[in-house]
């Protein structure tokens, strides 16, 4: 799920702030039609197409560290980790105080959980701009993957008081202080993005998803039922609200009437044992009270 979430969003990273160019060149403007041949196709998300481009921008000029940044970028958004790396890795030699290589390499590592590498990177980028927003978001991907989890919220804060419009640090927290079990702050981050996005569906579903957590299951079950009206064919969705409403029902079922217990007779085992019992202690008791007592005899003899 991370990982999906990067790629997604890599296309919109990639090209934020200005490309760090090189002041030395092999040749004025070597390379640069071929960039922006690149870009415009990375616009078009024909990612094999600009990495095609890009490569050709760098065998024409091989010291501009925004050539591989781009590439690396595109490279990322194919989801190729290693590949990105490398370019990222090739800026950063060139450029060594351009964040976005930083940024870019730190994003290459996430998708290969390098999760420690992707921090320094970070920490780097942070370090040499610190109002940009996409580092410290990427930051809390990497405590995601950790569990770190108080960290990550603090991450997500920090990328939301610097861009404040990113639905994406919004989610991200959100799921953070699920993890913490703080679901009002959960529940709060989601409204958020509803508000912002009514006809996304998916923070319907995992504001749903919270308020079951807490056993609100009225509340989950408006969600649910609210994100099927958008996405009516969503079988994930389908299947959350079937079991709010299958615990809900539950909760509110009465208790179950107890089955009276059938009085016994008289004639029961136990009785039986009793009586006999009885006549056996009275049979001894009048043995005994007769025992040695003479037998009455008549008087006549005959």
């Amino acid at each position: 799920m991370i990982m999906r979430r990067i790629i997604g969003f890599v296309a919109g990273v990639g090209f934020l702030g200005v490309a760090s160019f090189a002041l030395a060149k092999e040749k004025e403007g070597a390379g640069m039609s071929e960039y922006n041949n690149g870009n415009q196709a990375f616009e078009q998300k024909q990612y094999e197409q600009a990495i095609a481009e890009f490569t050709q921008a760098i065998q024409a000029n091989g010291k501009q560290p925004a050539y591989y940044e781009n590439r690396g970028f595109a490279y990322l958004a194919l989801g190729k980790g290693p590949e990105a790396a490398d370019d990222f890795s090739k800026a950063v030699e060139l450029a060594p105080k351009d964040e976005r290589a930083y940024i870019g390499r730190a994003q290459a590592l996430l998708l290969q959980k390098q999760y420690d590498e992707t921090l320094a990177d970070l920490d780097k980028a942070i370090q040499l701009k610190p109002e940009d927003g996409s580092a410290y978001k990427f930051h809390g991907f990497a405590e995601i993957g950790l569990s770190q989890w108080d960290k990550a919220v603090a991450d997500f804060t920090n990328a939301i008081q610097k861009s404040p419009d990113d639905p994406q640090s919004y989610d991200r927290r959100a799921w953070a202080n699920r993890n913490l079990k703080n679901y009002d702050a959960a529940v709060t981050d989601y409204t958020l993005m509803i508000e912002k996005n009514p006809s996304d569906p998916e923070p319907l579903v995992k504001r749903g998803a919270t308020y079951v957590s807490m056993t609100q299951y009225e509340k989950g079950i408006a969600d649910y039922e609210a994100a099927l009206k958008l996405k009516p064919d969503d079988y994930d969705t389908v299947q959350r609200l079937q079991y709010a409403q299958g615990m809900l029902a539950a909760r509110n079922a009465p208790p179950p009437t107890p089955t009276p217990k059938e009085e016994p007779g008289l004639i029961t085992p136990l009785n039986i044992g009793i009586v006999l019992a009885v006549l056996i202690i009275i049979a001894v008791v009048a043995r005994l009270l007769t025992r040695g007592k003479s037998e009455v005899t008549s008087g006549r003899i005959r």
